[in-house]
């Protein structure tokens, strides 16, 4: 199959791809109502057809006047804002080189007062495929990213991981996949400051150029500046919880004629604080429970973290760009003192006997992301071409130390066990990819291939330490390694009439997958090919209605830590285990949506997941063990129905509420239970509300309260036991004329994230209570440096900023 799919593509691509270019200006100046000239006004480009695409930028003179230069022709959107002034907004068709002469930007009736309050708000508006969250300038920069994340519409935090549509979403930077897991990623974005996200894009439904892997996607949009000049800052946090956690960093920005340059570096050293409640019931051969064991863990972990991340613009010619980036984090030290104590009561609720538990877990590890993109035109009708490569490296090293003492109910010692393991992960990741876009009869379409390898060895060497001395357990010890190769190729076709908008795609991925147990002797070889279309249908009626229809199909392949079939112990009766024979999952995804006026919205949503993975408790009631398994669910599927409204109450107030009622369900095979098959569902809802104000006239100090609740959800086996809910309140005041931010974070005002989740059916009774700290009070500052306003200037956001495109 490989050797007659991409060879086509291939074919394909030559045929739509040519290689026309010519170069045209657009120049003006820009004045006020007196005739004076107004400098320092930002000039931007903007695709007609999707006007959230800037194509060509700059920042009048000081005499007013500006140049645009290498514009293709084409239909634009010309926006030029400038403080205090109204936005200036044009449709022009570029044939040659135009001529605007003055444009006369007009004074805002209610001045500067009302420019500063927009400014801070954050904003929201829906396109074809996905719905962007602005928020660049708004309050929301003065924190980091992963607050971001967490407060954009429709994301919910649940159990440490970013979901949407109650499903893990996967996290993009710029179109470029993050491979961390999520405590990693929560890392790593806790390092990058807001300051440095220009929007969120939340794209339920991926089209056919993103990865038929994984399920929704967040991807950050980054900051640029179309000033040139040099603009920095300096951030610094302290955040109290049981333990203190402190950060401080740096971003740096830079811009040339030629070369657009941005660096960001932050340390952070924490102490995180988690105690963990356990509780199994044992069941007898009768079906009575003869036996209650409760758990304590009380789990203390020291971190320290580098992160850097970095990107170069050069611009090579009037239609070729090239673009440098990188995305490092070090985590030198991450180590765990584990103090765990259970005691186990037989069926007449009376103590056996128990057992305490010390552990030190040490974690050095390391993940460093490079990418080159180039791009270019091609022609006049907006055609480009595209390629790009990506280097991850991953390296984890882990050691544990663990001892265990048994005791009588009368609190004498019984007999001891201790252990010592040393594991590591060494995994490197390369893909490369090419795209085209091009317009044809009105018709634009997106074609291109993709490849992805990775390649990852992991080992786990067991020490049996109970004589005094270590003694490799070859039984207990393995090595893992696996490499995965995917081809892909998609084309995507797109087209709009009159109030019409339809898109189409297709994309095609081989997999080669091959994962080898070393000492266990498990081999598991995986190849195939599947197809994964996706559609988009829109249709708008007036300027205040619009309807939408999408799909897609989706794969969901497991990950190589899942594959592992080696034993991760929390005690010796309690452990984690991959699974060599996991599948991939195939997921359908079906949305129906109705928006009025881009500030309400309803979407009816249906998931179905077939083989989904999921991590599966199992007791064993003879051995008295629980192992944590990776696993497939038969299925796993939702309805939802979501009401989202975006809305300005006041000119001081923004709120963003959002409503999911929603059906979850899921059936797996209960191997400790005859393998019967059992179904766990729930129908619940879930309510949010986050509330951006604007205190003061000048827009120096504001605010935002966020709160949210859901009664109900389930996870794999998992019941959540309890309501969840939750508030969280800051504040930030700018001084020194906007140089100058400090701001006051309280996260989890009540208390009342975390909640204890249950796994019971059939012969299983088990259930934990997961307490990370997740009540906080973070206090920030950020210092402003250089010719920082050009660019602040450039994106003042206004209240009705999403609806006037429709209006073009």
């Amino acid at each position: 199959m490989k050797k007659t799919f991409f060879p086509s593509l291939l074919c394909l691509i030559s045929l739509l791809s040519f290689e026309a270019y010519s170069q045209n200006s657009v120049k003006g100046t820009i004045i006020d109502g007196n005739q004076k000239a107004v400098p320092f006004a930002n000039v931007i480009l903007l695709q007609a057809s999707d006007s959230t695409t800037v194509f060509k930028g700059t920042v009048s003179e000081e005499d007013g006047s500006f140049l645009l230069e290498g514009v293709e022709k084409n239909v634009y959107v010309l926006e030029i804002r400038y403080v205090g002034y109204d936005t200036y907004l044009k449709n022009i068709e570029v044939n040659g080189d135009s001529n605007l002469k003055k444009i006369v930007l007009t004074e805002m009736a209610s001045g500067l007062d009302e420019i500063t309050i927009n400014a801070k708000r954050p904003t929201v508006s829906r396109s074809l495929d996905r719905i962007t969250f602005n928020v660049e300038n708004s309050i929301l920069s003065s924190g980091n990213s992963y607050e971001i994340l967490k407060r954009t519409p429709g994301v919910i935090v649940s159990q440490g991981q970013l979901l949407i549509k109650n499903k893990p979403a996967d996290v993009y930077i710029n179109d470029n996949k993050v491979y961390l897991t999520s405590q990693e990623l929560q890392q790593l974005l806790e390092g990058f400051s807001g300051e440095n996200v220009k929007s969120v894009e939340v794209i339920t439904n991926p089209p056919a150029k993103y990865n038929a892997e994984g399920g929704s996607i967040l991807n950050i949009i980054t900051s640029k500046n179309l000033s040139v000049g040099y603009k920095g800052s300096v951030n610094a946090s302290n955040t109290i919880a049981i333990k203190p956690k402190y950060s401080v960093g740096t971003s740096q920005y830079y811009k040339t004629d030629w070369l657009n340059a941005f660096a960001s570096y932050n340390y952070n050293t924490r102490t995180d604080v988690k105690q963990d409640l356990g509780k199994i019931n044992f069941f007898g051969p009768a079906g009575n429970i003869d036996s209650r064991w409760e758990d304590e863990f009380n789990k203390e972990t020291h971190r320290e973290s580098h992160s850097l991340s970095t990107i170069l613009d050069f611009t090579l010619s009037e239609k070729s760009k090239l673009s440098l980036s990188a995305n490092i984090l070090v985590t030198p030290e991450a180590n765990s003192d584990i103090n765990g104590s259970t005691e186990i009561y037989n069926s007449q609720r009376q103590l056996d006997s128990s057992y305490t538990t010390k552990s030190r877990l040490e974690n050095d590890g390391d993940n460093l992301l490079f990418n080159a993109n180039y791009s270019t035109s091609l022609g006049e009708n907006g055609s480009t071409f595209s390629t790009q490569a990506n280097y991850i490296k991953y390296n984890d090293d882990q050691s544990q130390d663990l001892m265990t003492q048994y005791f009588s109910n009368t609190g004498n010692i019984l007999r001891d066990n201790s252990f010592y393991t040393i594991a590591n992960q060494d995994t490197d990741i390369f893909t490369g990819q090419f795209d085209f876009t091009s317009t044809i009869a009105g018709i634009s379409s997106e074609y291109g291939a993709k490849y992805s390898g990775i390649d990852s060895g992991s080992g786990l060497d067991f020490f049996d330490t109970n004589s005094g001395s270590s003694e490799l357990v070859i039984s207990l010890s393995d090595e893992f390694d696996y490499k995965e190769n995917i081809f892909a190729g998609y084309l995507s076709l797109a087209k709009e009439w009159d109030s019409w908008s339809i898109k189409g795609g297709l994309r095609g991925e081989f997999t080669d997958i091959e994962g080898t147990s070393n000492s266990l002797g498990v081999v598991n070889i995986q190849e195939y090919f599947q197809v994964f279309p996706t559609f988009y249908l829109m249709h708008s009626v007036g300027e205040n209605h619009s309807f939408g229809l999408n799909y897609s199909r989706r794969i969901i392949r497991p990950r190589f830590q899942s594959l592992n079939p080696y034993k991760y112990f929390l005690n010796e009766n309690n452990f984690q285990s991959g699974n060599p024979n996991l599948k991939p999952g195939i997921a359908n995804k079906i949305s129906l949506n109705y928006t009025f006026k881009n500030k309400l919205s309803f979407d009816l949503y249906w998931d179905r997941t077939d083989d989904a993975n999921a991590t599966l408790p199992f007791q064993n009631n003879e051995n008295r063990t629980l192992r944590s398994l990776s696993d497939n669910l038969r299925y796993d599927q939702q309805f939802s129905f979501d009401v989202a409204y975006y809305e300005y109450v006041k000119e001081w107030w923004y709120l963003d509420l959002y409503t999911s009622i929603f059906k979850l369900e899921n059936e797996f095979v209960a191997y400790e239970s005859g393998d019967k098959i059992v179904n766990n569902e729930a129908v619940s809802i879930y309510l949010s509300a986050n509330n951006y104000f604007t205190l003061s006239k000048d827009g120096s100090f504001s605010g935002n309260i966020s709160a949210f609740y859901s009664p109900d959800f389930i996870a794999g086996s998992y019941d959540f036991e309890e309501e969840q809910y939750g508030i969280s309140i800051g504040l930030r005041k700018t001084f020194l004329d906007d140089r100058l931010s400090a701001t006051i974070n309280v996260e989890d005002l009540l208390d009342s994230y975390n909640i204890p989740l249950q796994s019971k059916y059939l012969n299983q009774d088990n259930s934990f209570f997961a307490m990370p700290e997740s009540r906080s009070i973070r206090f920030g500052l950020l210092y402003k440096f250089g010719n920082f306003k050009l660019r602040d200037n450039q994106r003042a956001i206004d209240a009705e900023e999403n609806e006037r495109t429709k209006a073009l």
